[in-house]
């Protein structure tokens, strides 16, 4: 038996699918997985837990569940290993380009970063100074994770999550693993054949437009500027968690985040379109450039 659905969660289209006795079942247990995510940690959301911390956590400490706990000591995590270059503290900046809402006792600017949150004993939040949160760069990986964890522990013999680029799945034959192309979104590239695994992909083309051009929801917290999204970015990992937030390092800085991917054997895969229609792929694992019709690896 193979079910499939898809539905909106977490400011994106999620898709889950599954093969096997119990499918029905097994998806609508990951669809509850990946709405509690949404409800915890999404900012859009008034009353999520996450605003609720970002309203209260520089006055008190506050009390968390353990998927938010888990989710913010990752991101603290990549945050020391990058030196900062994944900063989830840059919610105030965001909003005041219009990219996020600015509820109620939300502060509408914010001059901390990272350092700023502390993570106490008891599952405790608290902010040194007030910091608006954002864990678009993160919550959706771990829900596809939740979400493939809930399949596999159904018994599924087959099973994807797709939660707008966040994608994660195990089976017994191999798929192909596609991102958009560049410069044109409606053309699919096949980059490898994989059996399970998790990847995550950052790109432009679906950036909010002002001014005549895109406007970047990735800020680069050394600047406190939107990042211009030009290429591409996969990054295959263990986890969706751990691909989501790494796209982000490769686009800041593709250099310093080669010692990252190292660290956690992952690996991105960089797309950038040239004037000619083609597009050249840069493969961290190989090192060296490919052209579009050389896409498998």
């Amino acid at each position: 038996m193979t079910t499939q659905r898809a539905r909106p969660y977490l400011g994106t289209l999620v898709e889950i699918g599954a093969r096997g006795a119990g499918a029905e079942a097994a998806v609508e247990s990951a669809f509850a997985a990946v709405a509690r995510v949404h409800q915890l940690m999404s900012v859009h959301e008034a009353d999520s837990e996450l605003s609720r911390v970002n309203r209260t956590a520089a006055h008190t400490p506050v009390a968390v569940s353990t998927d938010l706990w888990v989710v913010l000591k990752a991101a603290q995590a990549l945050a020391r290993a990058s030196d900062g270059l994944f900063d989830i503290s840059v919610g105030a900046r965001l909003a005041a380009l219009g990219l996020l809402p600015k509820h109620a006792g939300l502060p509408q600017a914010s001059h901390g970063n990272w350092r700023d949150l502390q993570l106490l004993p008891g599952r405790r939040v608290a902010f040194a100074r007030p910091l608006y949160l954002d864990l678009g760069g993160i919550a959706k990986g771990y829900a596809v994770d939740l979400a493939l964890q809930g399949l596999r522990s159904a018994g599924m013999s087959d099973a994807w999550v797709n939660a707008g680029g966040d994608l994660a799945r195990f089976g017994t034959a191999q798929a192909a693993l596609q991102v958009r192309h560049p410069a044109d979104p409606t053309r699919l590239l096949p980059l490898l054949s994989w059996r399970a695994g998790a990847a995550a992909t950052s790109a432009g083309y679906y950036a909010p437009h002002r001014d005549g051009g895109p406007l970047s929801p990735l800020i680069d917290p050394r600047t406190g500027r939107p990042h211009a999204l030009d290429r591409s970015i996969t990054v295959i990992a263990g986890t969706a968690l751990l691909a989501d937030a790494l796209t982000k390092i490769v686009a800041l800085d593709p250099a310093r985040a080669s010692t990252l991917l190292a660290a956690h054997d992952a690996r991105a895969l960089i797309l950038e379109s040239r004037p000619d229609g083609s597009v050249a792929v840069f493969d961290s694992a190989a090192r060296a450039p490919m052209r579009e019709n050389e896409c498998h690896v």
